[in-house]
């Protein structure tokens, strides 16, 4: 087992032989929008995330669902159809899978995954001196809540929707060609949450400057606005504890909620040298996939948030 359960990471890796390791995942939740087909869709690529982010490939899926009795067969065949799709696009197999009846519906995936075993990418092992690069846009959870509430714009909530349909594969697959030191993707924990796993499993202290994130549109309206979705404030009360994230005084309260806004199907987040960094950013432009520099990796413990 060359990561299990002592580790906090997105996937468990066991080593078949010297060339080849197994990745494997699970993650399953509730409906984040309306409409079934982009629903199973969504779950789909924040399932085949977390093998991106162990530096892998995936090539085959179990479908994972709970549907209640009552549930027009229709809304269910297109859920399990969106999660197909996105599978095969992927370049996966969607080989099966098991549904439960319930009274919320509930769908998503068990993958499973290749990777060299000298490829794996983890989230220990940032260094002092390294950047933080994030691969997508925040603000998910904001604009699904917004929508909630009869809030929000449809045209933020489209813009959300075509963030999470995109697969973390192309950015995984140039990232591949570079030395990454860790890597994560960015979900239910938000960017803080997700970065405070990686520098604790470093042993590293890390700075974020709020003027540096990539926000998606109609994110930091709805942060103003005080829209929270519940895991944002378990996301919030978690990272005070012991005082592990500091805000500088001139940090608005808006940007602290958008740092710990939960996502789904959020980026890759990585921790690489500068020259690492200039060369992945480089390739990312030449292909279209967004990338930004969002921090920097410091001695210490501890997270830092600067305007």
């Amino acid at each position: 087992m060359l990561v299990g359960l002592d580790s906090s990471d997105d996937a468990a890796v066991y080593q078949l032989d010297a060339n080849t390791a197994i990745v494997q995942t699970l993650d399953f939740f509730p409906p984040i929008v309306d409409d079934p087909y982009t629903f199973g869709a969504i779950a789909a690529a924040n399932a085949l995330s977390d093998v991106y982010a162990m530096g892998g490939r995936p090539i085959t899926a179990l479908s994972v669902a709970a549907f209640p009795d009552d549930l027009d067969p229709e809304i269910t065949a297109a859920i399990i159809q969106g999660g197909a799709d996105k599978v095969a696009e992927a370049g996966a197999v969607l080989a099966g899978g098991h549904t439960i009846s319930d009274r919320e519906p509930k769908f998503g995936l068990s993958v499973t995954g290749l990777v060299h075993p000298q490829r794996i990418t983890t989230k220990g092992g940032a260094r002092p001196g390294d950047l933080l690069l994030l691969t997508k846009p925040l603000g998910v959870g904001l604009i699904t809540t917004a929508m909630k509430w009869e809030a929000g714009q449809e045209n933020d909530l489209a813009a959300a929707i075509a963030s999470m349909l995109l697969l973390n594969r192309t950015a995984a697959e140039f990232a591949a060609l570079i030395t990454l030191h860790a890597a994560t993707d960015i979900t239910g924990f938000g960017l803080l949450g997700h970065a405070a796993e990686m520098a604790r499993a470093s042993g590293v202290a890390m700075r974020f400057r709020t003027g540096d994130l990539p926000l998606l549109p109609g994110a930091l309206g709805y942060a103003r606005a005080g829209i929270c979705p519940g895991g944002l404030e378990r996301n919030r009360d978690f990272l005070a504890i012991d005082g592990y994230v500091r805000y500088a005084p001139d940090v608005e309260a808006a940007y602290q909620l958008i740092l710990c806004d939960p996502q789904t199907s959020g980026g890759l987040f990585f921790a690489l040298s500068p020259n690492c960094a200039t060369q992945l950013l480089r390739h990312y432009a030449d292909v279209g996939q967004g990338c930004w520099v969002v921090g920097e990796v410091l001695p210490g413990s501890g997270i830092e948030v600067v305007a």
